[in-house]
Order: C-alpha cells, then sequence, then structure tokens
C-alpha cells in the first residue's frame, strides 16, 4: 500500500555544494511538466543531499515536483523528508512498505506522479541547478521514450583504492544504453505513455529490474537515447563491503531474472553453475571495463584485477545464494 504523508516539518537549513553547469533553455511554455521519483531505504543523509539539490532548481517550481518513495525504512530518514514538506511545495513523500524493493518504490513514485516526464534519481545523488531543466528541454525537443543521462562518479574526500576502483569501474551508461539495451534507473528519463503501454519495473527483482526495463522498452521497437551533456553526481563506495555487497545483490538479481524470464536470460541452474563465474578476469576484460585501464601503474592494475575478481567471487555467490534461497518478494 502507498501512503501519501502530508505532515509539515521545517527544512533543514544546510545545503552541500553541487557543480555549476550552464543552464538550459527553460523558458519556452511548451516544456513538460517532470516528476523526479526517489526511492530511498535507511539513507538520511543521503536523501538529504538529494532533497538540497533539487530545491536549488533553477526551473520554475510550478514545472516539477519531486516523490520520494520510501521503501519501509526503520531508522530517521523518514523523519528527515517530511521536514523538507512544508518548505519544499513540490516535495511529496510516499511509503511502499509491503514489498521490499527499490523497484516496488519506484512503482509507487510512478502512481502517485502527475507529470508527463518522469525521473528517476537515486537517493545519494546529486544534480546540477539546471538538471530539470535540461531534462525537460530535452523531452520537449525529441521524440526520446526513454532517456538515459551521463553519470559521473565522485568521491567526497580523499580517494582510496577501493573509490577509485569503483570511480573506474562503474556506470558506464553510453555501453549500456549501445550495447545492453538498457539505463541505470538512476539517470533514466521515460515518458508517462511508454509506462502505460510497457508496463513499469518488476518488483520481484532485488536487481537487474532497469536491465529487464530497459530490454522490453527496446523489444517494443522504441529507440535508446543516451544524453551525454546531461550530467548526475553518484557517490562512490568507498569500502570493499559496500562493493561486495552490491556484487552479491546484483547476483541474486541475475539468478531472479533467468528464473522469471528464462526464455529471454536462460536457465538459472546452468548458469549459476557455469565454472567461468569463478575464473579471475581476463586482462581484455579489465582493458575494456576499467576507464584509463592503461595508464595505471602495473601495481594499481594487479590492486584492481584482486577487487574485480572478489566482487565477481561475491556476485556468484549471490547467485547460488539466490537459487539455494530464493528472495520472497511482491509480484511483478
Amino acid at each position: 500500500m502507498s501512503v501519501v504523508a502530508d505532515a509539515p516539518g521545517v527544512a533543514p537549513q544546510s545545503d552541500p555544494p553541487t557543480p555549476d553547469r550552464a543552464g538550459a533553455d527553460a523558458s519556452d511554455a511548451d516544456l513538460p511538466f517532470v516528476s523526479v521519483v526517489i526511492p530511498v531505504y535507511n539513507d538520511p543523509e543521503g536523501i538529504r543531499a538529494t532533497i538540497d539539490a533539487l530545491r536549488r532548481q533553477t526551473f520554475p517550481a510550478s514545472g516539477y515536483e519531486v516523490i520520494v518513495a520510501d521503501n519501509g525504512s526503520t531508522d530517521e530518514t523518514r523523519d528527515v523528508v517530511e521536514g523538507y514538506l512544508e518548505a519544499f511545495d513540490g516535495l511529496r513523500l510516499v511509503v511502499e512498505d509491503e514489498v521490499q524493493g527499490s523497484y516496488a518504490a519506484r512503482n509507487a513514485g510512478i502512481a502517485a506522479a502527475t507529470g508527463e516526464v518522469i525521473a528517476f534519481v537515486d537517493a545519494d545523488m546529486i544534480v546540477d541547478p539546471d538538471w530539470v531543466g535540461a531534462v525537460a528541454w530535452r523531452m520537449a525537443r525529441t521524440d526520446a521514450d526513454y532517456l538515459a543521462c551521463d553519470v559521473r562518479l565522485f568521491t567526497p574526500g580523499d580517494e582510496g583504492v577501493v573509490a577509485e576502483y569503483n570511480r573506474r569501474n562503474d556506470l558506464h551508461v553510453e555501453r549500456f544504453v549501445a550495447e545492453l539495451s538498457f539505463a541505470p534507473t538512476c539517470c533514466l528519463v521515460v515518458r508517462r505513455s511508454l509506462l502505460a503501454d510497457v508496463g513499469g519495473f518488476d518488483s520481484r527483482l532485488q536487481s537487474g529490474g532497469d536491465y529487464e526495463f530497459g530490454n522490453r522498452v527496446a523489444a517494443s521497437g522504441r529507440d535508446l537515447e543516451y544524453a551525454s551533456d546531461i550530467a548526475m553526481y553518484h557517490p562512490t563506495r568507498t569500502t570493499l563491503g559496500a562493493l561486495l555487497r552490491k556484487s552479491r545483490r546484483v547476483g541474486r538479481g541475475k539468478t531472479q531474472l533467468r528464473r522469471y524470464y528464462p526464455d529471454r536470460y536462460g536457465r538459472p541452474l546452468f548458469a549459476a553453475l557455469n565454472p567461468a563465474a569463478f575464473l579471475p578476469p581476463r586482462p581484455s576484460f579489465m582493458r575494456r571495463s576499467v576507464r584509463g585501464w592503461n595508464d595505471l601503474s602495473a601495481r594499481r592494475q594487479v590492486v584492481f584485477l584482486l577487487v574485480s575478481y572478489i566482487a565477481s567471487l561475491a556476485k556468484a555467490y549471490g547467485q547460488l545464494l539466490e537459487l539455494a534461497s530464493p528472495t520472497e518478494t511482491g509480484a511483478e
């Protein structure tokens, strides 16, 4: 069940800095109304940073709304969001606490959204002050139903080995769109008419819902577009534990995709027991997946190879774990 919260509060006073960027032309009256959907679970500081960035938009306040979809947080996350409601007229809070999963939360946000254009942002990401205007401008002037923004990873403070690996290795959005027919949900913009036609996200999936959705859109005959000039900013994972937890979740998602869509992604048992999943990554793979691989020192390359191998083992473990103990989630 989705619940809309309207309790007023006092918005926090501090605003984290965001990068400056030249403003997009948002003066035309034909620009679409944009609904920004942010799923969140137990991340009070992340959602604070994201809301602060969205409050500072140069786009007219009458032209967009922000919907935070709380996925049953058990800490102060919901209190943080409620603290903004009085000062941020365009902000709404919906709660999805029956199905645990980011795709269920996004679907709840979609159900509450009123915009012709729906843009998804992850809690803890920040965007430039002209981001909503740039999205609206692009969607008004193209026939795109499915648009991927660029994602730039950053590390607050000093960058360690894990953070550098994550920054160089993760979120190759342009390649994902061109070669795998999907965009990560953290940077995805769609039209409401597309969702009405192909449906929303599969809430049964812990991971890979963006992949399945993008593939479904591509199968409908629509083009998937990439906007290199519309940037969003995602913090890196800075600890090995955080990196491995994501890899394990991705592995679970791969098995779930194969369970629910065997005709598209193969049988889960064969894939989970494939010996290749337990082999170390090849140098050719590292050159392709790690930005600037050839510019790294030999020592750093060895370290990155080791981190990549550990992450691939965590992914394989996630596949086996899901095979042995399937996750109980909501229906599609």
